[in-house]
């Protein structure tokens, strides 16, 4: 079986050559819509993440994601927090 990755940087085209894959039959495992189910209310990654970053990082109850963006691109210390709470779930 051939493995294909596809990387590149936000707008760069890579969800939509995913789609294009998928339509021709192939797998698509998505890695950023896996890191977003990951801290999905009610998981115990969104209560480790709400524990580490607090309320602050919620509107509506749910994770505002540009709020903790905000938080750990400056901060390398809470970057590397998020990663450990993402990346093993």
């Amino acid at each position: 079986m051939l493995r294909v990755a596809l990387t590149g940087g936000i707008g760069s085209g890579k969800s939509l050559v995913g789609e294009y894959l998928e339509q021709l039959g192939a797998i698509v495992f998505d890695s950023d819509q896996l890191a977003r189910d990951v801290v999905e209310r009610g998981t115990p990654g969104f209560d480790a993440i709400v524990k580490r970053f607090g309320d602050g990082v919620l509107t509506d109850g749910q994770i505002n994601r540009a709020k903790l963006a905000e938080l750990i691109f400056n901060d390398k210390s809470a970057r590397a927090d998020l990663e450990g709470i993402i990346h093993p779930r």
